[in-house]
Order: structure tokens, then sequence, then C-alpha cells
């Protein structure tokens, strides 16, 4: 008899995609087991109609996701790991990461070929305060709106005219087969990602040896180690929807980190890189938050609490 795993997912189209690629990676790699998707509306997907830093912050989109995991209605939750906040719910795990996908934001519009190429005063949709920072570090003259919903409906609001142009995950395209609507790809080192932007997670309830045995195996160590560097500096300085802050790590021979905090209006900003081994990303996290304070990060942070 299979024995059944059940796997909480919101229902956005993008959240059912990721699931459902667990879901297929479970069933052909381990025998007799029965993947179920336990879809779930959370309180992030609820509220449409206000800024996400204004709410809560990103937390609200796997909260109830992790309840159903606490009260065992769900063996396995799977994130969009730049959704999950830096400290770790008491409970539950968060070590199993598949490889990364394109990590960097997407401008996408129907008018103009470049962010450069917008008009003066172009209208830019966005909710999230990072993108926000980092469009009017670039181009001041730029007005920026807020924009929620999921994929299809971001989409929609640009093509209706709404805006001039919105900023998307490049990953979140791809995965949902949308790759030619990226018009320019947002890459460092003038623009940097979400830490952990184009990572799935998988997270399970910490006393349950029996479901970690089953998705050890898919778990991806480079992308662990560069998703352990980001975190480190997201936790250290932290990193939420109201605080504008970017961590991008690239592995080679070497590990080396990027990060930017600002302010949401882009009036201050401060920048931390460093390079180290790759069998230290907690350490080289940690020496790229500490560079961030010392060099200012510290005030923005006060302001902005």
């Amino acid at each position: 008899m299979s024995t059944v795993l059940r796997i909480a997912t919101r229902k956005s189209a993008l959240a059912m995609w990721q699931a459902n690629h667990v879901k297929d990676l479970i069933e052909s790699t381990v025998n007799d087991i029965e993947v179920e998707l336990v879809p779930i509306v959370t309180q992030g997907d609820r509220i449409l109609d206000r800024p996400l830093a204004d709410i809560g912050g990103k937390g609200l989109f796997l909260k109830e996701l992790e309840l159903a995991l606490l009260e065992n209605r769900a063996d396995l939750a799977v994130h969009s790991m730049k959704d999950v906040p830096a400290f770790a719910t008491d409970g539950l795990a968060l070590d199993v990461v598949l490889p990364r996908a394109n990590p960097f934001d997407a401008f996408v519009s129907n008018s103009a070929k470049s962010l450069e190429a917008l008009p003066v005063g172009g209208r830019v949709g966005t909710s999230s305060l990072r993108r926000q920072c980092q469009l009017l570090v670039e181009r001041p003259d730029l007005e920026v709106a807020d924009l929620r919903g999921n994929v299809d409906t971001r989409l929609r609001k640009l093509d209706e005219k709404q805006y001039d142009a919105i900023i998307l995950a490049c990953a979140g395209l791809e995965r949902l087969g949308l790759s030619d609507r990226i018009t320019q790809e947002l890459a460092p080192p003038s623009w940097l990602p979400a830490s952990t932007q184009g990572i799935i997670c998988l997270q399970y309830r910490e006393d349950d040896p029996a479901i970690y045995s089953r998705i050890s195996h898919l778990n991806h160590q480079p992308t662990a180690v560069r998703a352990t560097a980001e975190r480190t500096v997201a936790r250290l300085l932290e990193g939420s929807c109201q605080l504008p802050l970017a961590v991008y790590a690239e592995l080679g021979d070497q590990l080396h980190i990027e990060a930017m905090v600002a302010m949401p209006d882009g009036s201050a900003m401060v920048r931390a890189g460093c390079s180290g081994s790759v069998d230290e990303p907690e350490m080289l996290g940690q020496a790229v938050a500490l560079q961030l304070l010392e060099d200012g990060a510290g005030e923005i942070i006060e302001h902005l609490k």
C-alpha cells in the first residue's frame, strides 16, 4: 500500500506549478508513495488592496501553510524561498532546496524596450520596496505605483495600460511559460535581486524524520550554500518587506556576496560585498551584514522602524 504525502501550497498558478513540480520529483524518485496537494488561500492572497509592506510583509503568504504543517493537516509545504522570513518558525525545518532558477528581476513593458527607454514620468508597477528603491536610484523621474495580485493579474493590468511597465521575477515568468514577456533582465552589478529569489524550498516538521528521508535527496547543495549566505545577511539585518534589502550570492571557485540596503525613495543606498570560501557561507554573510551596518545601513533601518 502506498504512503500518502500531503503538500500544502497556495492556490496561485505559480504556487501550484511549484507544488506539482515537487510532487513529480518525489513520485519519480521515491517508491510506493502518492503525493496529494492541499491548496490553501493565505492572508496575503486575500488582502490585495494594500501594499504588502503595510499589512505585515511576505510572511503573510505562508503562515496558513505553516499552521497546516504544525496541525498535521499537511506533511510538507512548498514555498518560493524569497517569501520565507529569515527567522525560522519553531518546530519547522527548512533545509531542502531545489536547484536555483533565474534569480533576477524582469522589466516587462509593451511600449519600452528597456528601463532606460521609459519616457520621463513613466508609471512602473511593483509591490516591492526593494524594486522601488532601485528603480528610483536609476530613474528618479519615474512614478512607482503599487501592484498586487498573481502573475496573470499583474500582466493583465499592464496590458490594460494601467502601467507603462512592471517588474516581476524572471523565475516566475519562466516557470509559467511566459519568458516571452521578459523585455529586459535586470541583473547585477547595477540591480540586485531579493534574497533567495528563484529558489523553491521544502518545509516540514522537525520531529518527522520519515518525511525528511523522502525528500532529503532533492536538496541541491550549491543552491543551499547560496541560500545560507543570503539568508544570513537578511537575518542579521532583520530583513522584511518593510526594509528595502537585496542580497545576491554567486558560486564559483569562491563564494561572492553582494548586498544593498536603501531608503524606499532611493534617497540613500548602502552597498557591500565580499568573497571567500564556499565552505563558510554563514561567516561571509555575517561579514557583509556587518559591513553594511558600519557603512550606514543601521541608520536606514532605524529610520524605517
